[in-house]
């Protein structure tokens, strides 16, 4: 069986392919590290804008523990036909009492499930992208997403 090739990719369509994939992917993976052991979970994030996504955590979950020691993570998309997008990112703490709100008034699990928005259970992470990179499945080459839209 041959080889199959990739369509290739119009570099001006690129960060539109990349959002894409975000949109289609409701549970993306997040990669920490517990010290030097690599750590894997879907999340579910509660925002994204662009490349940036924010996701909702518990303070009791370990995966606080790891970003308090090193914020750096990563995050995973990928669609039905297998095209991945990874969000190499720093993880914020959310502090902003207007973006939690907005937050918290979108996400109705979260407001059933937490109660109200000063449970000091709840942390939500931003995680600020340093580079995105996006693979066609069967391409086996990443290509570098534009961070600023373009």
């Amino acid at each position: 069986m041959p080889k199959p090739e990739p369509k290739p990719i119009d570099p001006q369509e690129l960060v539109q392919i990349a959002l894409d994939v975000l949109a289609n992917d409701r549970f993306p993976y997040l990669a920490s590290l517990d010290g030097d052991q690599p750590r894997l979970r879907p999340v579910s994030p509660v925002r994204t804008e662009g490349f940036t996504v924010y996701v909702a955590n518990l303070r009791g979950y370990h995966k606080t523990v790891e970003i308090a020691a090193n914020p750096k993570v990563e995050l995973c998309y990928l669609d039905s036909e297998h095209n991945q997008v990874r969000i190499t990112a720093i993880a914020h703490i959310v502090d902003d009492r207007a973006v939690l709100e907005d937050i918290w008034e979108s996400n109705p699990l979260m407001r059933q499930y937490l109660g109200n928005l000063d449970n000091p259970d709840l942390i939500v992470y931003r995680m600020e992208p340093n580079q995105v990179r996006y693979m066609r499945e069967w391409a086996l080459e990443y290509y570098d997403v534009s961070l600023d839209g373009r």
